[in-house]
């Protein structure tokens, strides 16, 4: 299946879901969640794995069993390009706010997590990554990733680095907001360059931070 674009209901379907997220609305609405939303991930994410390896589309489900947003269902279709949990990743995203692309450790396991402050530390490892996340950002991404409120423990707080050893998770965004080259070819040379742009920055993921040594749960 070649990628021409999201379907022309698929900002619609989500300011729906947005504003009944129930199993009433996903079951009158799956058709259009299909043929919208996720066939065209599907082919988008294709057309990319040639250059980028394979992905996936994640599920549309909610996990609900810890939080007290009972909610059942994503407000979003998102798809991965990932060798695992933390070691650094390619992800594209649509939502009722248009086209999101991102990139970097959305999340880090205990072990990835020491590794990944043992090199922010360092001054060539810790100084490449600056370089890294200040070119993106001029470019107009926005880095993310929450962080702790006080030092890691083992680290001085007046570290120049000490901003980025507080961040438990890492990673870099752009967003477009829904516009006619969502539902156009377009949108695949958007998602394209965005990660050609991100792959110096999840290089250095995958070289510094790596696979956990234990399984996610």
């Amino acid at each position: 299946m070649t990628f021409t674009g999201f379907g022309e209901h698929a900002v619609d379907f989500f300011d729906g879901l947005g504003a009944d997220n129930s199993k009433a609305y996903w079951d009158d609405n799956r058709d259009t969640y299909q043929s919208d939303v996720r066939a065209p991930m599907e082919a988008l994410l294709a057309e990319l794995e040639q250059e980028f390896g394979p992905g996936k589309v994640f599920r549309p489900f909610r996990d609900v069993r810890f939080s007290k947003d009972k909610t059942p269902y994503k407000e979003h279709c998102g798809g991965v390009v990932e060798q695992g949990r933390g070691g650094g990743a390619y992800y594209v995203q649509v939502s009722s706010e248009g086209l999101m692309v991102g990139g970097g450790s959305f999340a880090m396991a205990g072990d990835q997590l020491a590794r990944f402050r043992a090199a922010v530390a360092e001054d060539r490892r810790g100084g490449v990554l600056e370089g890294l996340l200040a070119t993106l950002a001029k470019a107009g991404w926005e880095v993310r990733g929450d962080q702790l409120k006080t030092r890691p423990r083992g680290y001085d707080a007046d570290h120049p680095r000490i901003e980025l050893l507080r961040r438990r998770r890492l990673y870099a965004v752009k967003i477009w907001e829904p516009d006619d080259a969502l539902h156009e070819r377009a949108t695949l040379d958007r998602v394209r360059k965005g990660w050609r742009a991100l792959r110096p920055f999840n290089e250095w993921c995958v070289d510094h931070i790596g696979l956990s040594d234990k399984p996610w749960r």
